[in-house]
């Protein structure tokens, strides 16, 4: 399993992996059941999570059915537990949008909800993080998750 993983995260380009492990690690997830581990997203309950990495994979971190990672489960408990983000209206720009949160946020009728990316098939908008095409003010929230880090110019992004 954990070969096949490998194989896959290393071979398979990014933006097509998000379509085709879906769908696989659902099916592998009904073997995995158990109470170990739990995903705060999907809520259900595994003997432990998947591995995941390119070269090094982290033992114990893909959950197989809503394809959240560590500090996916971590924010979804920060704004569950400390924020009003599930129960007050807001307008949502989510910038590299990760499949573990779209169904969920689009499932939420407290939010008005458009993801954006560069080539991720998954954006509702074509959008550079150096040229935000939104007027100011037009977003409450701004979901940046793991993007900083493989941009240009991080300081021009960030002042978008």
């Amino acid at each position: 399993m954990k070969r096949i993983i490998s194989l896959a995260l290393r071979y398979i380009p990014r933006k097509y992996l998000q379509y085709v492990s879906h769908y696989f690690l659902r099916f592998i997830s009904l073997f995995m059941r158990g109470n170990n581990v739990e995903c705060p997203i999907c809520e259900i309950s595994y003997r432990k999570f998947l591995p995941y990495g390119r070269l090094n994979p982290r033992p114990n971190a893909l959950c197989p059915d809503s394809l959240s990672l560590e500090r996916h489960r971590l924010m979804w408990l920060y704004l569950k537990d400390r924020t009003n983000f599930f129960n007050q209206p807001h307008k949502l720009l989510h910038i590299a949008p990760e499949l573990c949160f779209i169904d969920k946020f689009k499932a939420m009728e407290n939010l008005d909800y458009t993801t954006a990316d560069l080539e991720s098939p998954l954006a509702d908008v074509k959008m550079d993080v150096h040229a935000i095409p939104f007027d100011e003010n037009t977003f409450d929230v701004v979901f940046c998750n793991h993007v900083m880090e493989h941009v240009d110019d991080d300081i021009k992004a960030m002042s978008e």
